[in-house]
């Protein structure tokens, strides 16, 4: 069976490194798994999820000129693609639903004041003195300087 690209093979790991591992293929050839490519999850240590001498099936990605072979385990899995939660694309304005707009509560002095709010009058105390900071750091650094002694 010759290897070709998109091809799901068994192979042995001969070798783990702390990028990825390293799997014998049939023919005599070898390729890597990158760390990326090992699992679903994160990986932090390639060790975690394949021991030397493990039979593994791999999806060969792609062959080099140079005779590379960059493998995967996670999309040698026969899993159908998860729907993505979340799209990020923005949806046509026809589909929008608008949300009504909900006028801000209005607040006495006699209501304590709610987390949002302290946390909105801690900000402008922050940025009161945050300015005020910019702005002597400003003055000290614009003046010119004197060169030499008098």
């Amino acid at each position: 069976m010759a290897l070709e690209v998109g091809a799901v093979v068994e192979g042995r790991v001969t070798g783990i490194t702390k990028f990825g591992a390293f799997v014998a293929l049939p023919e005599g050839k070898s390729g890597l798994v990158h760390i990326s490519e090992v699992a679903n999850a994160f990986v932090s240590d390639v060790h975690d999820h394949v021991q030397m001498g493990q039979t593994v099936k791999v999806r060969i990605l792609s062959i080099s000129p140079e005779g590379k072979i960059n493998l995967s385990i996670k999309k040698a899995e026969d899993r159908p693609a998860q729907p993505r939660e979340q799209s990020f694309r923005r949806a046509p304005q026809q589909q929008r639903q608008e949300q009504p707009q909900r006028p801000a509560p209005v607040r006495t002095a006699a209501d304590p004041p709610s987390d949002d709010q302290a946390f909105e009058d801690r900000l402008k105390k922050f940025m009161q003195e945050s300015d005020s900071r910019i702005a002597d750091n400003r003055m000290y650094s614009d003046r010119p300087r004197r060169r030499g002694r008098r």
